[in-house]
Parts: structure tokens; sequence; C-alpha cells
């Protein structure tokens, strides 16, 4: 496998480039530039030179052998001074170098999967937090990228592979007069069960998504109810185009706001014109019907109830427009050019993302490892209603392989190239 190298820091000009050299040929590659490698885990300062033995940088030199390292290889840092030219011609140098090789983009982290210093849920949690814009979303990462999603799934596994060595033992043995008694597999489907109880139950907690992506409000209801207004105003810029004439908006707009450390994705649709002729405009409602349905919020600008929705908020628009009347008792009201109700609707948006967001001091789950732990319940809940100890075994195995793919230990090469084609290159 070739040796690869990459800058780990932040882009120069900085105070400090730091060079990362992972591979085989980490020390000799140390030893070619710096004519002496440092002692393990111990930083010496050293002069880099060139193969003409021009210098090319005075620099902090660290050395951790493997597979005791980050990648689980040796590695070896360079503590650059952080300018452009030094960092381009330390990287040029390399480059030059048989055997070495700039490294992709998280291809640092994969070295370090494949080498066992990390699971595949660690190192999703990494990337998480290498994205991380807000403190919830900062916790949790963190929390997952230090193996608490990992502790979950390695804790059930041990428990289903219990009561697998169990019934395998009466498919074994239980025929055999010093091992003969109870049949064991209605106490085993009682406590498969419960498993799956127990796996549904945090498979169930709100997903990492709404952090990470943000609570999805979409501003719903008639053309010309105000809904591009409103939506200027929560994301506090000329985001959408405001005009009196119905059917202005003809497609979603989707803006990113962060407020209070709560991410929220806003999104404009067009009016919900009951009738039209105009294909676009026809093509525009079905967009907004669409954006409904996927909203964690609807925020619904129409004088006529919302439509069905698990989390909607009711808003009297435009109150302070002549002849609009007062608002209902379960309606917001709100002038955007009074600047009246704008706080009063951030404050119960507030209120509903308590309810939809994780809680702060759970582990929670991103897409494909709820996907795994909701099958590993399945296959146990399926379990627990077989009277058949055959048909018992080989759905303990089913939910065993999906819990070994959460950590990485099976069937995971397809979700490889998309999780570290989000990393950065030094990572």
């Amino acid at each position: 496998m070739d040796t690869i190298f990459a800058v780990s820091s932040g882009a120069p000009p900085a105070a400090i480039a730091v060079v990362r050299i992972s591979g085989t040929r980490a020390f000799a590659t140390v030893q070619q530039l710096a004519g002496h490698v440092p002692a393990p885990r111990h930083a010496a300062v050293r002069t880099l030179r060139d193969a003409d033995g021009e210098a090319l940088d005075q620099a902090l030199v660290l050395c951790f052998p493997g597979p005791r390292s980050a990648t689980g290889e040796d590695l070896a840092e360079l503590h650059l001074h952080g300018g452009r030219a030094v960092v381009r011609a330390v990287e040029a140098v390399l480059g030059r170098m048989a055997g070495l090789r700039a490294a992709e983009a998280g291809e640092f982290t994969r070295r370090a999967l494949l080498n066992g210093r990390l699971d595949l849920s660690e190192a999703e949690g990494l990337g998480d937090l290498l994205m991380a814009e807000t403190e919830a979303q900062r916790r949790a990462a963190i929390r997952t990228a230090g193996g608490a999603v990992r502790r979950y799934a390695e804790d059930w596994t041990v428990r289903v592979l219990g009561i697998a060595a169990r019934i395998e033992a009466e498919l074994d043995h239980g025929d055999e007069e010093d091992v003969a008694g109870a049949d064991p597999l209605p106490e085993l489907r009682l406590v498969a069960a419960a498993l799956a109880q127990e796996i549904s139950a945090v498979a169930a907690r709100p997903p990492v998504e709404r952090l990470r992506d943000g609570l999805r409000i979409v501003l719903g209801g008639p053309p010309n109810a105000g809904k591009s207004t409103l939506f200027n105003a929560l994301a506090e810029r000329e985001a959408a185009i405001v005009s009196p004439i119905a059917g202005t908006t003809r497609d979603r707009i989707e803006v990113p706001v962060v407020r209070e450390g709560i991410a929220w994705l806003l999104v404009d649709t067009a009016g919900l014109a009951d009738d039209t002729d105009d294909p676009i405009e026809a093509i525009g409602v079905a967009r907004a019907r669409d954006a409904l349905a996927e909203a964690d919020l609807l925020l619904w600008l129409g004088d006529d109830p919302p439509p069905e929705h698990g989390c909607a908020i009711w808003i009297h628009a435009r109150a302070d427009a002549p002849g609009r009347g007062p608002a209902r008792a379960e309606q917001l009201s709100l002038s955007v050019a009074e600047g009246r109700g704008v706080d009063a609707l951030w404050q119960r948006l507030a209120q509903r993302a308590a309810t939809l967001l994780p809680p702060p001091d759970l582990v929670v789950l991103n897409e494909r490892q709820r996907g795994l732990f909701v099958a590993a319940a399945e296959a146990l809940a399926r379990a627990s209603a077989l009277d058949d100890a055959l048909l018992f075994a080989e759905e303990l195995r089913t939910a065993r392989r999906s819990l070994d793919a959460v950590t990485g230990r099976a069937g995971v090469e397809d979700v490889l190239d998309a999780l570290f084609g989000k990393f950065c290159i030094g990572k």
C-alpha cells in the first residue's frame, strides 16, 4: 500500500501547517528529509532539506510507530511554518519521492478504519464533528466519534450471541442425556422480544439529521398569503422576491439559518392554487405539496385551517392589512411590516424544536445506523414469535449481521466512498 501525505491542518497561510505522512515509508521519508528520525512520540526540531541538500524549512517532527498511531500505520507529522511557499515546497519534494503520493479525501481516516483504530460509526461521528456548526451538533458528533454507538452495537451483539449459544447448544446436543432438560426456547423467545423492544426504543429517538441538517420549516398557504415576506423576515435577508402579484414564487427556496444554537432550514413554497392553466405554476404547486409533506414544522399562512400535519403552527399573517380582521384563538397574529409577532414565532418554534430534536444527553443515530438497528430489532421480534428452534437461530444470525454492519464488521463497502468523500484531504 502506498505511503500517503497531505496537509492535515487548515489551509495556508497560517502560523503552523501540519503535514501528515502515513504508511510503510513514513519514517524513511523523515530520514530522507531530516537526516535523523526522532524517538517515537518525542517532538524534535529538524531542518528539512530536499534531495540537493537545500533547506526547505526548520520544522517540528514527530513519529508515531504503528499500530499505535492515528491510522494504525507508521505515521509522521511535519509541523512547518505555515506559509504557502513553504508548504508547496515540502509537498513538491514529497511528491517526487518513490512510493509516496498525495492522499485522497478521507484516506487517513479510511486507513484508521481498515486497521481497526476506529469503527464505521466512529468514522461517521468524526465526519459530523468536522461539519458541526452548533454546540448541539458538536456534542452529538463527539459522543458518536467517541464510540457511543459502537458500545450499543457491541452490547447488543454480546446479548444476541448469548441467546444464540443457548439455542445452538440445544440444537446440537439437546438429545444427549447429560444435557437433556427443559426446552429453553420459550424463555429465549421472551429474552429476544425484550431485546427487540430495547433496540427499537433507541432507534425511535429523533434522528441526528435534524441536528446536522437543520429542522425543516416549510411556509405554506394560498397565493399572496405573505409567505415570502415572512420567509425573508425569518431569514433576516431578502432571500425571496416579494410582490403583490399572485404566483410570484414558482419554486421552493431554501435558506439555512442558525438561531440560538439550533440549525433550521427555511423553505418558501409556491402558493397552493386549486386550479391553474399555467404548467409552470402547476409544477410549483406540486413541489409545494411535496415540501409540506417533508416538513418537520409547517407554518401555515392560510385563512382556512392548516392541512393535516404532525407539527403545524397556524399564522394570521398580514395582521396590519386593512379589513384583515382579528386572529382566531388558535392562530398566531403576525405583522412583518410592523415588526410584530416574529419574535413570538421564533419562541414557539424553539418550544416545538425541544420535542423534535434529540435530547442533549442521549446517543443519537444517523439514517444508516437507525436502519440497521431497526432491522436487528425486527429480526429479534420475528424470532420471538417462532416455535421452530432452527428458524429462531437463523433470525438471530440476521440480527447479528445487522449489528455487525453498524460498526463496519460486515457489509459496509458501499458506504465507505460516500462517507470519506465528505472528509477533507488531510483527514
